[in-house]
């Protein structure tokens, strides 16, 4: 079973959601209360740190010390994934120190879960925004993709994984009904492989583009705080 194609052509609002969000931007950094902390932003299959800038100008705006993952184009996990995620959050420390959040959209959302689970003292919570984390696999319409661009089988990624087993931190997932890519059920998990999940009135792209799935990353980031 995979999302409707309705739902997955709703995925063709990714411009006006681009739009929406640069129109509102101030708007949207006023209504977010940032704490200082820093922030990494992991993208999702085949996007790039670009495809999450607004999202990172309106966190560092409100507050946040948001930060890009610096590895450029997402083309799927590679052996060393972890490692160069490790030698990122380790930057990141060194500038601001403190455990570092994650916010992984999609495929970067996976990245987030098991990192955190590799380097559980350097993290302070993950963000999952439209993760297939539970469930099958290739319930979704990106698994073939997915190993096209990456060469390894979907259920067989080449570092440890354990998609279903929740990160001994914080950990917020963020689900849509009209996600279009993944299964809804798969990226909202099930209790026990996430603290809390929050539903999103976006599409798959609009996690990282849409106001709605920017002020949702807020919100997740405040139920975080001590």
């Amino acid at each position: 079973m995979r999302p409707s194609l309705s739902h997955l052509l709703g995925n063709l609002s990714l411009p006006r959601d681009l739009a929406r969000t640069q129109a509102q931007a101030d708007a949207l950094a006023q209504q977010i209360k940032g704490d200082g902390r820093s922030i990494l932003l992991i993208p999702g299959l085949l996007a790039s740190e670009r495809r999450m800038d607004a999202m990172r100008q309106i966190l560092t705006a409100a507050g946040y010390a948001a930060h890009d993952w610096a590895m450029g184009r997402n083309y799927g996990p590679k052996p060393d994934s972890l490692d160069q995620i490790d030698r990122r959050v380790d930057a990141i420390r060194r500038a601001g120190g403190g455990p570092v959040t994650l916010v992984g959209w999609s495929l970067g959302g996976l990245y987030a879960r098991e990192y955190a689970k590799y380097a559980t003292h350097k993290v302070g919570g993950v963000v999952t925004l439209g993760t297939p984390f539970s469930g099958d696999p290739r319930a979704n319409h990106a698994w073939r993709l997915y190993q096209l661009v990456s060469g390894f089988p979907v259920d067989k990624p080449p570092f440890p994984c354990t998609r279903e087993i929740k990160p001994p931190v914080p950990t917020v997932a963020l689900w849509s009904q009209r996600d279009g890519v993944i299964l809804p059920e798969c990226a909202k998990g099930r209790s026990g492989e996430r603290d809390k999940a929050i539903e999103v009135d976006c599409t798959h792209m609009g996690f990282a583009a849409a106001p709605e799935g920017i002020l949702a990353v807020a919100k997740a980031l405040e139920s975080m705080r001590a």
